[in-house]
């Protein structure tokens, strides 16, 4: 089984082209499964049964795994057998009938729009840090880009005049729009404080640590963590929970998920669909805490 496999991943790599983290992905999953065959005592593809392929099954489940990483193991295993017909190395393919279990997704962590205000006023001082990491905070909950894309902003990506920044990600680009309070934060940060900051006038980063060099995703995260301790919020957020509040607040809001979709980047509205389930979530517990007889 061994040499189908790394004829698999050969094939993956060279002539699907995947990434490598793919690659891992399904040849870790694939050495699992290669594993508990052979404890069963099937070492070739050609013996592996029906019934072989559901113990496996029930062994992800048994040992507890989380229902997304049973899928995933599902998906290597049916991809693999794609890769053996079209090759002519079974005749069958068995692994067509699996069916992944269903993944429930989770709610993500959205703060109410007291404890954003809380945590926008907290750097509220004079010095460059302060301004600098007042305009972060402002952009990223007035955009809900990604901590990547907020700290990989070039300062031509800003359009101030049109409010507005050039975003990239990995597959495209995207143009989103921010308010007056994140474009009079962005003003000050450029006119008073980023110029003193620069150890070279040629770092195009926009925004960039107190020795003038871009700022880190790490570095960001201590930011966060904290200005909402300063700012009495409990929940532990991260920079994605800034994310998550823009989304769920323009939701909440009445605006329609294909344009906050567009904004977030995201290619699947149903990934921005929970943002609206929040929102149902919401008027729910509304109704049960106020109505006589909720």
């Amino acid at each position: 089984m061994q040499n189908e496999i790394s004829d698999f991943i050969f094939y993956l790599h060279n002539i699907k082209k995947t990434s490598g983290n793919t690659e891992l992905s399904y040849k870790r999953d694939l050495c699992k499964f290669t594993g508990f065959m052979e404890n069963r005592g099937v070492t070739a593809v050609s013996h592996i049964s029906p019934e072989d392929l559901q113990a496996y099954i029930r062994y992800l489940h048994e040992q507890k795994f989380a229902a997304a990483t049973v899928s995933r193991n599902i998906a290597s295993i049916k991809a693999l057998y794609q890769y053996l017909i079209r090759e002519g190395r079974v005749e069958n393919n068995i692994a067509e009938g699996l069916r992944a279990p269903k993944i429930e997704k989770k709610v993500p962590e959205v703060l109410s729009m007291e404890e954003v205000i809380r945590l926008l006023e907290q750097p509220s001082g004079s010095s460059d840090k302060e301004i600098r990491d007042k305009a972060m905070l402002e952009l990223l909950y007035a955009t809900g880009i990604r901590v990547t894309e907020l700290i990989s902003l070039l300062v031509q990506d800003v359009n101030l005049q049109m409010s507005v920044i050039l975003c990239r990600d990995i597959h495209k680009e995207r143009i989103v729009p921010f308010g007056e309070a994140a474009k009079a934060a962005l003003v000050r940060y450029l006119e008073e404080a980023r110029s003193s900051m620069l150890q070279s006038s040629r770092e195009e980063t926009l925004f960039v640590n107190c020795s003038g060099q871009p700022m880190s995703r790490q570095g960001f995260w201590k930011l966060i963590k904290h200005y909402a301790k300063k700012a009495g919020i409990q929940s532990d957020i991260t920079p994605h929970t800034l994310r998550h509040s823009f989304a769920a607040h323009l939701v909440e809001n009445g605006a329609d998920l294909r344009s906050v979709q567009e904004m977030l980047g995201h290619s699947d509205i149903s990934t921005t669909q929970v943002y609206a389930n929040i929102g149902r979530n919401r008027i729910r517990e509304v109704y049960a805490k106020a109505h006589p007889r909720g």
